[in-house]
């Protein structure tokens, strides 16, 4: 892995991660077929409520050049074509949505051993501009990030933030939704053998004077199943429990529960992913 900065969107993540990656309230299935040729097909389906939605797409490598098609029910079809090492450590790609025709998109990252800078522009007559980098090195980064709307010239998003990496614990602080909020997280690695871990965030909101809270965990009861946990300030308790019953097949099983509302229905999710 690179001893330079991660991109500024990974501020954070590895809390993020133990706190909401693989929650999941809907029916979710999701099939996965490889292919030595550099060609591999993902299908996915979700039945949330009584609807039904989902769609079908295929990657192609070959050589520097990675393509991506995506068509869901809907008939949108996505695509993406991304160029690696175009010049040293940079890698460009472009995307576009049928049937938007306003929807093309040009992407650069950028990546240095003291710096990660990831910039997009819209390919149309106004365009969406967004930068973001940081600075630093792997256990160090400062970083932000802007968007601006040429359309009506103003500023769509500014936010900064600061992470500190180390293999058994990260910490990370993030000013967000335009200076208006501030975000505190913190991961800890309590047995690097088994991956357990436990996380915490906070959130304050400047112009209310809201604080709140979550704290999460999680745990490896063998090689093969993971349980984590979630417990909010606002009463909602979440837990999650996924096997990998055969390999990179995984079942996971999600529930929430609110504490604070007697009447409330439990939410329950159900996602299978299959790789054959």
């Amino acid at each position: 892995m690179s001893s330079g900065p991660a991109p500024f969107s990974e501020i954070g993540r590895r809390a993020r991660d133990v706190l909401a990656k693989d929650y999941n309230y809907d029916q979710k299935i999701t099939i996965s077929i490889p292919s030595a040729t550099g060609m591999g097909l993902t299908a996915t389906g979700v039945k949330r409520d009584q609807i039904f939605v989902g769609d079908i797409s295929t990657q192609y490598k070959t050589g520097r050049t990675t393509v991506d098609v995506k068509v869901d029910t809907y008939s949108n079809v996505s695509t993406k074509v991304t160029l690696n090492e175009v010049l040293s450590s940079t890698k460009a790609a472009f995307s576009f949505n049928i049937p938007d025709h306003k929807s093309g998109k040009l992407e650069i990252h950028y990546l240095h051993p003291h710096a990660a800078i990831n910039s997009s522009i819209g390919l149309n007559p106004s365009p969406f501009l967004e930068i973001s980098g940081a600075i630093g090195l792997k256990e160090l980064a400062v970083g932000g990030e802007i968007g601006f709307d040429t359309a009506s010239s103003s500023f769509t998003k500014y936010n900064a933030g600061i992470s500190f990496n180390k293999p058994d614990f990260s910490a990370a602080l993030i000013l967000t939704d335009k200076g208006e909020t501030l975000k505190a997280s913190y991961v800890h690695t309590i047995n690097p053998l088994s991956g357990n871990e436990v996380a915490a965030e906070m959130i304050h909101r400047f112009s209310t004077y809201e604080n709140s809270f979550s704290i999460g965990s999680v745990h490896k009861i063998d090689p093969l199943t993971t349980v984590k946990t979630r417990f909010f300030d606002n009463g909602k308790i979440s837990m999650l429990c996924q096997r990998e019953w055969r390999a990179k097949s995984l079942v996971t099983v999600s529930a929430e529960y609110d504490s604070k509302s007697i009447n409330s229905t439990p939410k329950l999710g159900l996602a299978v992913a299959l790789k054959p």
